[in-house]
């Protein structure tokens, strides 16, 4: 059964919840079926988020000051509209504590975000079988980009393209 919150609260991430936000988003690696894959470390995660050129941003949601849930995101840039918008990189709230409007709040404060700047728009993925991720973001009115194919280049890949040059 999930807890009564005293105290949930949206806010931006701060240096003091780093190591927190490093172990949710291996929690949400372990959730996606790749724990293996995430490497990421508290100075990598410290770096990007306050570092001396932020790329990337943060809010966290906490219950009686435990960070609990995370969204973390990115600028990205429309060419056709001409200005920016957000990419959600992560999005992540701890099962005991779903199902009571925290991630709604964290994906809010983005929309908010977006508004507050002029951004167009807000954009994330989510695995084709995430069910109940893909309903609660219907609910919101979220649309799939269904004609979008999304490709990577990594590792190997990358390497020996940069080698092409």
């Amino acid at each position: 059964m999930n807890p009564v919150f005293v105290d949930p609260t949206i806010r931006d991430v701060a240096a003091d919840d780093v190591a927190a936000v490093v172990g949710l988003v291996r929690e949400l690696a372990e959730y996606e079926r790749e724990p293996a894959s995430c490497h990421l470390t508290d100075e990598q995660l410290h770096a990007a988020l306050f570092g001396p050129a932020p790329a990337l941003f943060g809010h966290v949601a906490t219950v009686d000051g435990e960070v609990v849930g995370c969204a973390l995101w990115f600028r990205n840039f429309s060419t056709w509209r001409g200005v920016h918008g957000i990419y959600l990189e992560d999005l992540y709230v701890r099962p005991e504590h779903r199902g009571r409007g925290l991630g709604r709040g964290l994906l809010a404060q983005l929309a908010s975000v977006c508004r507050e700047r002029g951004y167009a728009r807000l954009e994330w993925s989510v695995l084709d079988w995430n069910a109940p991720s893909i309903a609660f973001y219907r609910s919101i009115g979220a649309v799939p980009m269904d004609e979008w194919t999304t490709f990577r280049l990594d590792g190997d890949a990358l390497r020996d393209l940069d080698r092409q040059k």
